[in-house]
């Protein structure tokens, strides 16, 4: 499937290679009036609030209604203010200063501080892989005042506003102070942000919806919304996140008009939904989602490189397009690059494999890794159909292999804590999941979180690589953007021959809405400012 236009256009910028969708201007905000309530059902069900500890897309999404950025990236992909009002660098790019906005304020009305922000940073420069690399390559982080703190470097590292725009991941959202001391590897529970939304926990049932009101003191910025930075102008007075992993179930209650929007409605019914004259389509994220294949690289028999390599000769990523039923037109046919088709970060270097199996060359690499046949244990996400159809297909061709495959069934809230467990497959560990990542999650080797490979402070699968590491690091404190893009095929080629991951498919889906809902933006994450009811 060729990108389209618009989105090759809105992923210009070799720095992020993200499209986040041509912006529509918001009104002024003194002309809005807020106005019923938005009913949504997106990817996954809210099970866990800490965007720093989990980094799961539920935790994320949650993060953008009730928290703010100290950046935030537009929809040409560059790094734009948000709640800095300033920031100005030292000639030689080494020393940063920022300074807040004025009259920030948190849910319970303190005042935002540089000591909040300060401290936010710490505790995600603890978890994120972003974080961390921009942690190791910072030499002091100061508060000078209420409303002012710097960041000294004590090596280069050519993306900093960047990195403190991170969206995905374990995103970068400011905290109080108060909240962001809580150990890192300890979940928060108290919700307080600076956000346009506040939470309701009260209403929050997980398995059920989430619940997010207006949050009247919310000071949105003067400029029109544009990707995911701007003015974040709430038109509606609440907004609930109803789970419902049935995408059948889904689909009639959006047809029915009691709920409001679907991010990613099974494949299947959107031909469906494209027929009812109260409901419309469109590409929220219009580069697309890849299918990640996530190994893990301490238990057999994935810990060696050439087992790892067999799935390239097993996995066809057309079987597995076909398997999620993604229409046609909306297949990227054969990408192994893991920054995106259509990117300016595509890159097919060292690629081989992921077509017509070879399923001879497959049982030959499992037998010099030593595979005597033990089990295989594939974490199925039953509640999301793409997850799941992708690791049935994907699953199937293992077992053809001839590899033992257990795929145990369960809802993602359960998948993503039992990914964080290092013990053996059949002591309640596992070898393998399935992930469905969008462009912000694989746009660079700076911020794509599955290809870090440091080991033990990696994402779940623990892989380890100093060569690929080396090459990451090399890219990120290059300063120079075509320096950088040469670097870019060393990192695609090594990351094909240790496989952090494997880029099993990508694909767009499309988003359904009611046609009395307006606003909405190809911003790849859900968010919700800007957006009214008729």
């Amino acid at each position: 499937m060729p990108v389209p236009q618009p989105a090759r256009r809105a992923v210009a910028r070799l720095l992020l290679a993200a499209a986040l969708g041509a912006g529509l201007s918001a009104a002024p905000a003194a002309a809005q009036a807020p106005a019923q309530t938005l009913r949504v059902v997106l990817i996954n069900d809210l099970t866990a609030i800490d965007p720093v500890l989990s980094q799961a897309a539920f935790a994320r999404n949650h993060g953008f209604f009730v928290y703010d950025q100290l950046f935030a990236f537009d929809s040409a992909g560059q790094a734009r203010p948000q709640m800095v009002d300033s920031h100005t660098v030292s000639a030689d790019g080494m020393r940063h200063s920022f300074t807040l906005r004025d009259g920030l304020a948190f849910h319970d009305g303190q005042p935002v501080r540089a000591a909040d922000a300060v401290a936010s940073i710490r505790r995600w420069g603890q978890r994120d892989i972003v974080g961390r690399a921009l942690a190791a390559a910072t030499a002091s982080l100061e508060v000078v005042d209420d409303r002012t703190f710097t960041l000294v470097l004590s090596r280069p590292f050519a993306l900093v506003a960047e990195a403190l725009a991170r969206p995905t991941g374990s995103a970068l959202f400011v905290m109080p102070e108060r909240i962001a001391a809580t150990p890192a590897n300890v979940a928060i529970t108290d919700p307080t942000g600076s956000g346009p939304f506040t939470f309701d926990t009260r209403e929050w049932r997980a398995g059920d919806r989430a619940v997010y009101r207006r949050n009247p003191a919310y000071r949105p910025r003067a400029e029109a919304a544009d990707g995911l930075a701007g003015g974040k102008v709430v038109k509606v007075d609440t907004v609930e996140w109803l789970a419902m992993p049935d995408p059948a179930t889904a689909a009639a209650a959006l047809q029915n008009g009691e709920i409001d929007f679907i991010e990613q409605p099974a494949p299947d019914v959107v031909p469906t939904l494209e027929r009812n004259r109260q409901v419309r389509t469109m590409a929220y994220n219009p580069v697309g989602f890849q299918v990640w294949l996530r190994l893990n690289h301490t238990q057999p028999p994935f810990n060696d490189p050439r087992a790892r390599q067999a799935l390239l000769h097993v996995i066809n990523q057309q079987d597995v397009l076909d398997a999620m039923g993604v229409r046609p037109s909306e297949q990227v046919a054969n990408c192994p690059a893991f920054f995106f088709c259509g990117t300016p970060l595509e890159s097919r270097a060292g690629a081989t494999g992921l077509g017509q199996p070879d399923l001879a060359r497959a049982r030959s690499l499992l037998r010099e890794a030593g595979y005597n046949g033990g089990k295989v244990v594939f974490l199925n996400a039953t509640d999301s159909p793409l997850n799941n159809a992708s690791t049935l297909v994907i699953a199937d061709a293992m077992q053809r292999a001839g590899l033992n495959m257990d795929v145990p069934a369960m809802d993602w809230g359960t998948l993503t804590q039992r990914r964080n467990r290092r013990e053996a497959p059949d002591a309640g560990g596992w070898n393998l999941f399935v992930t469905v990542a969008n462009v912000l999650d694989g746009q660079n080797p700076l911020t794509n979180q599955y290809l870090a490979s440091p080991g033990d402070t990696a994402p779940a699968g623990w892989p380890r690589d100093e060569q690929l590491e080396a090459l990451r690091r090399a890219w990120w404190e290059e300063g120079d953007a075509d320096k950088r893009q040469a670097l870019l095929d060393r990192v695609q080629a090594r990351a094909f021959e240790v496989l952090p991951y494997i880029p099993a498919a990508q694909f767009r889906t499309l988003s359904a809405y009611r046609a009395n809902v307006e606003g909405l933006r190809p911003t790849t994450v859900p968010v919700f400012w800007g957006v009214s009811k008729r």
